[in-house]
């Protein structure tokens, strides 16, 4: 009897699973399928400039994107960079908003949504980038927005697990009201 109420129980998760799973499959082929319409970097507090740098070998190779920064070295500095790249400045949108890695996306994301940007390339660093997964699967696949993730490579070990759960609660709170939870907060990025 318990092995008859096991497979009926087993056989009904997965009549009720089936549909999500399909669903989840079929965006994650349509993901693969949608080329990125721009680079979105999240500045970070390097003084070194290693995601500018990266950035604009990879605008290179990408010479129609868009380059949206969040965050990161002073506008001059940045520019500076890329002028030294040969990428024309005009590509760059530089947004200085955000304190911290949730409103990285946050300070953002309707600036996307506005020029109709659906997909786009998320460079940040190795060490960084489970937490901006995170971050950019609830903010930017709120809004409809997927994204590759590019990695920069570092020396780092990775951040712990619990940033980077931390701020998935924080962009969840973002979905929900509007709040990042940062506000009036001290937080380190």
């Amino acid at each position: 009897m318990k092995k008859l109420l096991s497979k009926s129980l087993s056989f009904r998760f997965t009549i009720l699973a089936l549909p999500l799973m399909l669903l989840w499959g079929y965006k994650e082929i349509q993901n693969q399928f949608l080329q990125p319409q721009a680079i979105l970097v999240l500045g970070g507090s390097t003084t070194k400039l290693e995601r500018e740098k990266f950035t604009a070998d990879f605008a290179r190779k990408h010479p129609t994107l868009p380059i949206w920064i969040s965050g990161g070295s002073p506008p001059r500095v940045t520019r500076q960079v890329f002028v030294k790249a040969g990428i024309n400045t005009k590509r760059l949108h530089l947004d200085y908003e955000a304190n911290n890695t949730v409103e990285n996306f946050t300070t953002i994301v309707e600036d996307l949504k506005e020029h109709g940007i659906k997909s786009v390339y998320l460079i940040t660093s190795d060490f960084h980038m489970r937490r901006a997964t995170v971050v950019g699967e609830i903010v930017l696949g709120s809004q409809g927005i997927n994204f590759k993730p590019v990695s920069v490579p570092s020396e780092h070990s990775p951040e712990p697990i619990a940033k980077s759960i931390r701020d998935g609660v924080r962009a969840i709170l973002w979905v929900a009201t509007g709040y990042t939870g940062a506000e009036g907060a001290k937080y380190r990025r």
